[in-house]
């Protein structure tokens, strides 16, 4: 298994530099997020007004610092719009702005009120006879709100086959409400539950051309991605909850980028 260094050097560092944000929940999910904007969303710099491009929601907006790294590797932001996160005068801040961010579909950071926008989405799409997909990434403590299960509810018995929900199976959840067996619980509301390692390339490919193969098809898919808070950084991933909003002194940062070095493959 090969982890994307770089995206997790950005991530600690614009944490560091802009004195905020969630550098173990990006850290979580950037493996996700890399391979979907790089191999299966049909979204670029140039198309993020198309009606024909496909939607991403990430409904765990304090996970933001991974999207912006990954939105900056494809040329939505730049460089300077990671040097001016939580500026005044800067589009990035701790949660997702529809209105500031190029890519950006939903405006969130208020936990689970992410999938219910996508599934909005998705029905609206399906009622205009349009193929777009839909994806939204939840996390799993964010599973705990009663609007991603009413969310889950009515996208089985709606059967939006063009939508994809993604649950950041990080298990932050445990030391509080423990979600236990989730892919039992999503099949039971009628949805195809795939469940994956969340930083294996191999199966998050696997997963996501699963449901492009079948996009439109029936049954919305539910993919629950089995992942490590702060993957890459032992520090984070053996004390998560110590670094969840932590910011890093400079000599935190330096054994941050030494221990992801030392996990890379």
């Amino acid at each position: 298994m090969s982890l994307n260094a770089d995206l997790r050097k950005r991530i600690a560092w614009m944490t560091w530099h802009s004195r905020e944000g969630h550098i173990p929940s990006g850290l979580s999910i950037v493996d996700i997020l890399d391979i979907l904007y790089g191999e299966f969303l049909n979204i670029t710099p140039e198309n993020t007004a198309d009606e024909n491009r496909d939607f991403f929601i990430l409904s765990k907006g304090h996970g933001s610092p991974a999207l912006w790294a990954v939105l900056e590797k494809y040329g939505f932001i730049t460089e300077k719009d990671i040097n001016q996160k939580n500026e005044f005068k800067g589009i990035l801040a701790t949660h997702p702005d529809r209105n500031k961010v190029p890519g950006v579909e939903a405006s969130t950071g208020s936990l689970g009120n992410g999938i219910g926008m996508a599934l909005g989405v998705a029905l609206g799409l399906r009622t205009d006879s349009l193929s777009n997909k839909v994806f939204a990434l939840v996390g799993d403590a964010e599973c705990n709100e009663g609007t991603v299960w009413e969310s889950f509810l009515l996208g089985g018995v709606l059967k939006l086959g063009n939508l994809c929900v993604i649950v950041d199976y990080n298990h932050s959840a445990d030391p509080t409400v423990p979600m236990g067996d989730l892919v039992s619980k999503v099949t039971s509301f009628d949805w195809n539950v795939v469940e994956i390692d969340g930083h294996s390339p191999t199966e998050i490919r696997r997963a996501l051309q699963e449901f492009n193969d079948k996009a439109n098809g029936g049954k919305p898919l539910c993919i629950i991605a089995n992942t490590i808070k702060g993957k890459g950084s032992r520090s984070m991933e053996a004390n998560f909850g110590h670094w969840h909003s932590k910011v890093p002194t400079r000599d935190e940062l330096l054994m941050i980028y030494e221990e992801i070095d030392e996990t890379k493959q």
